[in-house]
């Protein structure tokens, strides 16, 4: 993938073919989200999320919402060269987030101490309107971590 910046904006590279629901390519019932990251180290995704994500007829459905938000906040963690799994998020859901039309997430770190990074997230509609906001508690792993967390659990 070439790296190449645009209106300020630089894509941030997945490092392999995942799985991921939100952003993984290999999968070919997720999200397919595309992140681009800021020179200020925020993450941005303009997306249109299709009709097969809703809740409501031409809205998405809240588990759809979150999803946005928790891939958002996560990426942010991402650009700084770390990887982070999710250990709370808190959701405002303001205003109903159309299917179909343009939206944006943009999301950024907001403090971090040790393995712990707190990161903020929004859903924007095209005119710059606050769809959906979340705060995020993300938790770094480490390579052992990651490797336990991939192992068969045995069965008793």
């Amino acid at each position: 993938m070439t790296t190449r910046s645009v209106d300020g904006l630089t894509p941030l590279a997945h490092s392999a073919q995942n799985n991921c629901f939100g952003c993984g390519p290999a999968n070919s019932f997720g999200l397919r989200l595309q992140f681009l990251q800021a020179p200020d180290g925020s993450v941005v995704c303009p997306a249109t999320i299709s009709a097969a994500f809703e809740g409501p007829p031409g809205f998405l459905h809240g588990g759809i919402i979150a999803t946005l938000l928790d891939e958002s906040m996560s990426k942010a963690v991402r650009a700084k060269g770390l990887t982070a799994m999710t250990r709370h998020m808190e959701i405002d859901y303001r205003r109903p987030v159309p299917s179909g039309s343009p939206i944006r997430m943009e999301a950024r770190v907001v403090r971090s101490e040790g393995r712990k990074h707190w990161a903020e997230a929004s859903i924007l509609n095209s005119e710059g309107t606050a769809l959906a906001q979340a705060k995020g508690l993300f938790v770094e792993v480490n390579s052992r971590t990651s490797t336990e967390l991939h192992r068969p659990s045995k069965r008793t």
